[in-house]
């Protein structure tokens, strides 16, 4: 649960996706949107930890899309993931470069551009990448308990210290969250909750995966849920609901660090400060790491040229995808910062929002793909029957009902016009790249057979100190999942551990 958590960056979150949430819509129910999208989350995990104990893959969502709806719609999943991770990946540069620019000015006296610092990050990201260096998840875990005590401490500030002398319950109330701006809020929302599906690879650490795995889940979920909401009332309570709007655009994280630095001292601001950084740092270098995965998984499997596949001699690193992620980077933020755009309101905004309707479309399939990779099964146990196909059903409607209103909202996220077509331009990129994910599938199926069949299976992993369970199929019927009584044929198994489910 810490290490799901931690994932989810409960700082960054706060100072960067909250503030900036209130900043582009001026909606007050963000606390209510957190509530809502943990309650469509929550669902969405039952589906996806019981399809997890089945289906291992580095590719994660595009193997589950793929072994759950089909081939297409896994490569359609994969696309839109590469596009949607990038995003928050390149958006995040806007944040920090933004952060430490505004920081080293104030402490310092050191005014530089915030794109001098998000290149600095991005050379510092780009190396670690190629050495296959990530923060160890204990590392993290004690991060975010720091987080946490930081994120309560100005909780605790913003309700005994009401900026208009009374904490108003407005940011709770239906009403206050239909008012206007709901598509940002909900973008917001669920681009805060990146990350709570990262429980599933623990498994292998797991005394009973079965059990552990869902339970951290589901438990990450309720906190993040239940933490954010009270954090975000927290900042309107702090802020005063009449300047909340203006002083979100002008301050940003600062919004978050100054009545920190007014109760407890410079010291303690500088310390959230450096958290924050801290943060942001490990969120860039996991999205880093995840975008050059994808790829590694996608080059591997020839869905992209084999050429991505390419790992370092001794670091073992995915250096093509690794590449790639990084001059992708270069050029979207140099394309910002030649604009002279806002890194905070255009880089991080526009970035996040487009993420957030790649990743709840992500979501969305994932949910249909667990109904219908399970549609074979011959059990009929109510608890199985809720797991397999009730929660995947209900979680999809949700998140399909979040995309509408978020694609209709969206001119409010961008802070543009409702006729403006940059609205429309970032809602169709996500679309773009779904159809042309299937299209590519399908083009693969008519033209390279062979490298049709493997898409969306897992091939052999590298040896670690425990050992994997992964599964290969390489057409159609083996794709398909077995009734649970049905043993294993042992030319299609490639398991080195005997089935973990209770029947085997």
């Amino acid at each position: 649960m810490f290490f799901t958590v931690a994932a989810s960056a409960p700082l960054t979150a706060l100072a960067g996706g909250v503030t900036t949430a209130y900043a582009v819509s001026g909606n007050q129910g963000v606390p209510l949107a957190f509530l809502v999208v943990s309650v469509a989350l929550a669902l969405f995990a039952v589906g996806y930890v019981a399809m997890s104990r089945h289906v291992a893959s580095a590719g994660a969502f595009y193997a589950y899309l793929a072994r759950g709806i089909g081939r297409p719609a896994g490569v359609a999943g994969a696309f839109v993931a590469l596009v949607s991770y990038n995003s928050i990946q390149v958006g995040l540069y806007g944040l920090f470069g933004s952060t430490v620019s505004n920081f080293a000015a104030e402490a310092f006296g050191l005014r530089m551009p915030w794109w001098i610092w998000a290149l600095l990050a991005m050379g510092t990201v780009a190396a670690l990448g190629l050495l296959r260096v990530d923060l160890n998840a204990r590392v993290l875990a004690v991060l975010l308990i720091a987080e946490v005590a930081v994120v309560a401490a100005f909780d605790i500030i913003g309700f005994a210290r009401p900026a208009e002398g009374v904490v108003t319950t407005a940011p709770l109330m239906p009403s206050t969250l239909l008012a206007g701006g709901l598509g940002a809020a909900i973008a917001f929302t669920v681009a805060s909750f990146t990350g709570f599906e990262s429980g599933a690879i623990y498994s292998e650490e797991a005394r009973d995966p079965y059990r552990a795995v869902g339970r951290a889940t589901l438990i990450a979920i309720v906190f993040i849920g239940s933490f954010y909401a009270l954090s975000s009332w927290a900042v309107v309570a702090a802020t005063g609901a009449r300047r909340l709007q203006e002083r979100a655009s002008t301050e940003g994280p600062a919004l978050i660090i100054r009545p920190l630095a007014d109760a407890f001292g410079p010291i303690v601001a500088d310390l959230a400060t450096a958290l924050l950084l801290g943060s942001v740092f490990a969120a860039l270098l996991s999205f880093h790491n995840s975008v050059a995965r994808y790829l590694l998984v996608l080059g591997r499997e020839r869905v992209l040229p084999e050429k991505l596949s390419s790992i370092g001699g001794r670091s073992g690193a995915p250096v093509a995808g690794s590449i790639a992620q990084s001059t992708l980077a270069l050029v979207v933020v140099a394309g910002f910062a030649i604009a002279d755009a806002d890194p905070m309101l255009t880089l991080f905004s526009w970035s996040s929002g487009l993420a957030a309707l790649g990743v709840v479309l992500l979501l969305a399939g994932t949910s249909v793909a667990v109904i219908g990779f399970f549609r074979h099964s011959s059990v009929v146990s109510p608890t199985l029957v809720w797991s397999r196909t009730i929660a995947p059903a209900l979680a999809a409607t949700l998140l399909l009902t979040f995309l509408v209103v978020m694609v209709v909202n969206f001119d409010s996220l961008l802070g543009v016009a409702p006729s403006s077509p940059i609205r429309w331009l970032l809602a169709v990129t996500v679309l773009a790249a779904a159809l042309g994910g299937a299209v590519w599938a399908l083009y693969l199926r008519g033209f390279r057979p062979d490298v049709y069949a493997d898409i969306g299976g897992a091939v052999r992993a590298p040896k670690f100190d425990k050992p994997s369970i992964y599964w290969h199929h390489t057409n159609e019927a083996a794709s398909a999942p077995r009734p649970e009584s049905a043993p294993v044929p042992q030319e299609e198994s490639t398991s080195i551990l005997p089935r973990l489910d209770s029947d085997s």
